[in-house]
């Protein structure tokens, strides 16, 4: 059974920064996807920020793109979202998923493909 736990996150104004970090029971080789969803208040859950194991390959989606960095810890059991120039809009519960799927890259955003989640910690951006 794999468990990822993530730790992070909290209250910052608009313009500031956090880090969101998650740690995998496994190493995440085991894994072909691992990513960053976040759910906001009263809408759907949202990818964000993946990383596909198999090229090193990171993607974002619009929203974030230039804002948020995504990246694996040498042991290559944790992962990390870097949060800068954070807006109001990016608030919400933010969530690890990991996928053993290899055509998880197809479906980055898709949230099926990912079997395994963390609890969610939560954002807040204030202005």
């Amino acid at each position: 059974q794999v468990q990822l736990v993530e730790s992070g996150g909290g209250s910052v104004q608009a313009g500031g920064s956090l880090r969101l970090s998650c740690a995998a029971s496994v190493n995440s080789y085991k894994m072909y996807c691992m990513a960053w969803f976040r759910q906001a208040p009263g809408k759907e859950r949202e990818g964000v920020a993946s990383l596909y194991f198999d090229g090193d390959d990171t993607y974002y989606s619009d929203s974030v793109k230039g804002r948020f960095t995504i990246s694996q810890g040498n042991a290559k059991s944790t992962l990390s979202l870097e949060m800068d120039s954070l807006k109001e809009e990016d608030t919400g519960t933010y969530y690890c998923a990991a996928s053993p799927y290899r055509s998880c890259r197809s479906w980055l955003w898709d949230d099926t493909v990912y079997d395994y989640w963390g609890q969610g910690r939560p954002v807040t951006v204030s202005s």
